[in-house]
């Protein structure tokens, strides 16, 4: 949805809110975007990605991970920084 569409739908959005007379359809609104507010960002990478992250976190709790000046040392030697 494009930045246009998407602006246009919230306006109509807004609009049928401000026009309805039902305190339970605007409850539900109101439990609808705060749920959406507490979604954690975790939640919303893929699978393989979480898998990824937990991966390097087990690696590097196991002690196997690369001093970072070793890291700077191969990055200057391979691109010639």
């Amino acid at each position: 949805m494009n930045v246009m569409n998407l602006q246009a739908r919230k306006l109509e959005l807004v609009q049928l809110i401000l026009n309805t007379n039902r305190p339970n359809l605007l409850e539900k609104v109101s439990q609808i975007l705060k749920q959406e507010d507490e979604t954690d960002w975790w939640d919303e990478l893929p699978v393989s990605v979480q898998q990824d992250i937990e991966s390097g976190i087990k690696e590097a709790d196991r002690g196997e991970t690369t001093p970072h000046e070793e890291v700077k040392k191969e990055v200057r030697l391979r691109y010639g920084i």
